[in-house]
């Protein structure tokens, strides 16, 4: 066995799919005898191994779409968007998981190997895009647009794992025509859709939440929103134990119904 190496990339979709793609590359022109000697990891670790090398690498969107075609043939569709889910996740074994499953699943041209729970990377890569994939789910019922002065719709979001690429694409569908805005809190990444035109994500830009305008429309509905949740619950059959195992409490400040 000749020594491990960990290529250390960015923490974003792209720095991992280029993790991908310079690992394949290292261990073919390295003659290396097997995936196993390679690891992907997001984060420098705080103590290195003894007989292993670190290797920084940085992300390339030509290589990241080239193991984006390559997953999309071989894999389909859907397995290829879970793995994105997957390492879209927050998780810190999320991209050697990914890696890993990828090899298995181009080796046994496997298109349900996320299926193949026996093997513990994909176990990893599961619990990975299981947990992403939930916060999806909840926040697609959960998100709660506000109409500005200027009329675009506005909601805020703060989300664990970077799912907000996942999450544009529903609203788009859902509002064509509507100028909308999700911002993530936690990633400060705002995802902006003109109307009729494609969606996009914007990181880095300068905000003040305290600044916006709501139409008066919007604060008359919020009211009215609010009384009429008062007014349909029943106090007798209260049960704030069921209501936050269907609605966590960490999604709640930023639901009208709720504010």
């Amino acid at each position: 066995m000749g020594n491990e190496t960990v290529l250390i990339c960015e923490d974003t979709l792209d720095g991992v799919f280029t993790g991908i793609y310079e690992a394949y590359r290292l261990k073919k022109d390295n003659s290396i005898e097997s995936h196993d000697l390679i690891h992907l990891a997001v984060n420098e670790p705080f103590s290195q191994k003894l007989f292993t090398d670190y290797i920084s690498i940085e992300t390339n969107l030509e290589k990241s779409e080239k193991v984006s075609r390559t997953l999309k043939k071989s894999l389909g569709s859907v397995t290829y968007y879970n793995l994105c889910l997957a390492a879209s996740s927050v998780f810190e074994d999320k991209a050697d998981a990914v890696y890993h499953t990828v090899v298995l699943g181009l080796r046994e041209q496997d298109v349900n190997v996320l299926d193949r729970l026996c093997d513990s990377y994909v176990q990893s890569a599961f619990k990975c895009f299981r947990a992403a994939n939930n916060e999806v789910c909840h926040y697609i019922e959960f998100i709660r647009f506000s109409e500005l002065d200027n009329g675009i719709l506005y909601a805020k979001i703060n989300a664990r794992h970077h799912i907000l690429p996942f999450i544009m694409p529903h609203f788009a569908d859902r509002l064509p025509a509507n100028d909308f805005v999700i911002y993530d809190e936690g990633t400060q990444v705002f995802g902006l859709h003109p109307g009729f035109k494609k969606w996009y994500l914007v990181q880095g830009m300068d905000f003040d939440e305290d600044s916006l305008t709501y139409s008066q429309a919007e604060k008359e509905y919020r009211e009215l929103f609010r009384r009429f949740c008062g007014s349909i619950s029943i106090e007798e059959r209260k049960n704030e134990k069921l209501q936050q195992s269907v609605l966590p409490l960490r999604f709640r400040p930023n639901m009208t119904e709720f504010n």
